[in-house]
């Protein structure tokens, strides 16, 4: 029987969907099987299911519709609408352990939904999440609120469960106490502060005088409530002239330039949309300027209906070239200013990055004991992307190596440092200069903490020439050749790591897999029992995570190449909590098919099993027969792995980075990787084309790694 979790607000504007939305994240983590379901339809599109389907990846059943809400709430037929609801929230309930119920929020014009709320909670006989949001009021005044709405709900009276979460604590803008959610960020001059945790303690600490138990208080943060200028151009109507990169840049300001260029520089802030008039050219060109000095403007919204003549476009064409996007409406300057500041801040259903990020905000701040007194012991835990996510974090936070970034003026990698550092993922260290590096942190508007190591790597090379020279000199090294090599902070880096300085090193997003790899080669050389380096990619499928390798390094291995992939994989999956059931894949299952490239899967089989016996390692297995239990059972009923495989080793690169990138694109699948396997210390590549997230990941799983080599090197093998 899954266990109800019915969530409502206390008051309007609350984040209910976000509230609950995030309760699935944090269920998920747990491994436990989640349901959504939101029983009455509220009027027009429904955005929690829109929502819940983007984020969760769980499909609800469709709510009760609107009209006959209505109609048997008229005619006083409550009971028949709690058969409906109860019937509806059966069918979310099958299979899943904990069901989040999504209550009905007030609408304009709606009176009863507290009501009809109260008689829902009861219907489904479950446990009550009150979901409120500082709106002016005191933390004394908000507890009280939110006590008097349990009270409605009798939920206490009838000894069922309460937790609260407050949403949206610490809300400002300049010039008043406390915001709406919308105003947040319509204010270029307006500067982000973080909650203070004594003002985040005062909530809690007021809800427990009540006699309520906060499970979250969620603090504010402009840049979960930053929308796209695509949203802005959609909601506004507005005409695209230079689309650029107006579906991924976001709004953290906006300023209304109609004053000189000194005066309107002062406001081209990073993620800052620029309002003027479309005629003034010379306000476009410094903009322009502002985005060619490294200033990540969000975009220009032109007023009035006029264009700007082609020659501006023209001498604008570089900063046009690096995404900056710029739309037109007819309105006036103070017209448009409104129209912006009046826009709808819900999150679109096709935006999954800001959902994401709000989910996982919300998540993490969750008490975990509330979170596993509610589970219990699930039926049988999976692990989900979003579980598989939180683990590795939380894995390389105890570790608390020391990564090093060699790229470190590279402006994704300095805001990725920024990310890992808040989230104390790791101890990382960027290699550059450092008056450079906290310029190019400030024209991305990036704050570094102070936790952050910035080191130039001209200053270090040369204690490390001799070491260099020690390492290389079977090679004929000479120092002034070492000084050369040490001129690459790769070098540099892979040295700190040779020394003990560094726990991994992290580099690519500028530089190629083999420059990457090269230092490693020479100076780190093999993990014991490894013959070459390989990599994996974690594909973050719906309902689990798969392994995929080798889909990075190796062209065409050999079989015993192959083998040597197939159990490095295996021992990487097992280290990150993935069961390692092993698929040596080919174009042919077992014996269905002959030829050169079926022979070599065959053998590279047997060698992996012959190594490591203690392995579930099976092939040749088509990729159908490998993972789905319908085909497996068919193609391969005696296997041990058919319909169930984890680790999928494709056998050649052709093969594996085709697939890898096939999944990734066409099915929406989140790619963490790739991660290199077989040094004796972590050393990951990235994508030249990687986001910041991918680079986050990828130093988590090196601290991951680091740790691994650590114990290795403890239980008595060489590090």
């Amino acid at each position: 029987m899954a266990h109800v979790l019915f969530v409502a607000p206390a008051g309007r504007q609350t984040g209910l969907s976000t509230a609950c939305l995030g309760l699935v994240r944090a269920l998920d983590r747990q491994g436990v099987r989640v349901g959504f379901a939101r029983p009455l339809a509220a009027r027009g599109y429904d955005h929690s299911i829109g929502l819940v389907r983007l984020g969760a990846r769980i499909e609800p059943p469709p709510p009760i519709p609107r009209a006959t809400v209505d109609a048997l709430l008229a005619a006083g037929d409550d009971q028949t609408l709690m058969e409906h609801v109860v019937a509806l929230c059966g069918q979310a309930a099958r299979d899943v352990d904990v069901l989040v119920v999504e209550g009905l929020w007030p609408e304009p014009g709606i009176v009863h939904s507290t009501r009809v709320n109260a008689l829902m909670l009861r219907a489904l006989d479950a446990e009550l999440v009150l979901v409120g949001a500082p709106r002016g009021e005191t933390p004394a005044e908000l507890a009280s609120a939110m006590a008097i709405a349990v009270r409605g709900f009798g939920a206490l009276a009838e000894g069922r469960s309460v937790g609260c979460i407050l949403n949206r604590v610490g809300q400002r803008i300049p010039g008043a106490p406390v915001a709406e959610a919308r105003s947040l960020w319509v204010d270029a001059g307006a500067e982000e502060h973080d909650v203070p945790p004594a003002e985040l303690e005062a909530y809690r600490a007021a809800l427990e005088a009540e006699g309520l138990r906060a499970v979250a208080v969620v603090p504010a943060h402009g840049a979960l409530a930053a929308p796209r200028v695509k949203d802005l151009a959609d909601q506004l109507g507005a005409t695209v002239l230079r689309a650029g990169d107006y579906e991924r840049r976001r709004i953290r300001g906006v300023a209304l330039c109609a004053m000189t260029v000194p005066g309107s520089i002062k406001v081209m802030k990073p993620g800052t949309l620029l309002i003027t008039p479309g005629d003034r050219s010379d306000v476009i060109v410094a903009a322009a300027l502002s985005v060619l000095n490294g200033v990540p403007l969000a975009g220009l919204l032109l007023c009035g209906g006029l264009v700007p003549e082609e020659h501006v476009f023209a001498i604008c064409e570089r900063a046009l070239a690096q995404g900056l996007p710029i739309l037109s409406v007819p309105q006036g300057s103070y017209a448009a200013a409104a129209a912006v500041a009046a826009m709808n801040l819900q999150i679109p259903v096709d935006d999954a990055e800001r959902l994401d990020r709000v989910m996982t905000a919300v998540a993490d701040r969750i008490d975990p004991a509330w979170l596993a007194a509610l589970v219990g012991s699930p039926r049988a835990p999976r692990l989900s992307p979003p579980a598989f996510r939180h683990r590795i974090v939380e894995a390389a936070r105890a570790a608390d190596k020391r990564v090093v970034l060699p790229e470190g003026t590279e402006p994704r990698t300095i805001a990725a440092a920024a990310i890992v550092a808040e989230r104390q993922i790791a101890r990382v260290v960027l290699l550059g200069a450092p008056d450079e590096v906290r310029a190019v942190a400030a024209r991305q508007g990036v704050r570094l903490p102070a936790s952050v190591e910035i080191l130039d790597p001209a200053a270090l090379a040369p204690r490390y020439v001799e070491p260099l020279v020690l390492r290389r000199k079977a090679k004929g090294m000479t120092p002034d050749q070492a000084a050369r090599e040490l001129e690459d902070p790769i070098m540099v880096g892979t040295m700190m790591m040779a020394l003990g300085e560094a726990d991994g090193l992290v580099s690519g997003a500028l530089h190629t897999t083999a420059h990457t790899i090269r230092p490693a080669l020479q100076i780190i050389k093999m993990a014991p029992g490894c013959s070459l380096v390989s990599s994996v990619f974690f594909m973050c499928l719906p309902d689990q995570v798969l392994v995929f390798g080798d889909c990075a390094v190796n062209p065409n291995p050999t079989a015993e190449q192959l083998a040597d992939i197939a159990i490095q994989s295996a021992d990487s999956a097992r280290a990150f909590g993935i069961e390692p059931l092993v698929a040596m894949l080919s174009y042919s299952t077992g014996t269905s098919g002959a030829g050169e490239d079926v022979e070599k899967v065959k053998r590279a089989t047997e060698l992996a099993r012959r190594a490591r016996p203690d392995l579930a390692i099976d092939g040749p297995l088509q990729y159908d027969a490998a993972v789905m239990p319908d085909v497996g059972r068919q193609k391969a009923p005696r296997s041990p792995v058919a319909g169930r495989a984890k680790v999928l080793i494709f056998p050649d690169l052709n093969t594996g980075n085709v697939a890898y990138k096939a999944v990734q694109r066409s099915a929406n699948v989140v790619s963490i990787g790739p991660m290199l396997q077989g040094l004796a210390r972590p050393v990951n590549d990235l994508s030249r084309g990687c986001l910041v997230e991918d680079i986050v990941f990828t130093v988590t799983l090196t601290a991951i790694q680091a740790q691994q080599a650590a114990a290795r090197a403890a239980a008595g093998a060489p590090a």
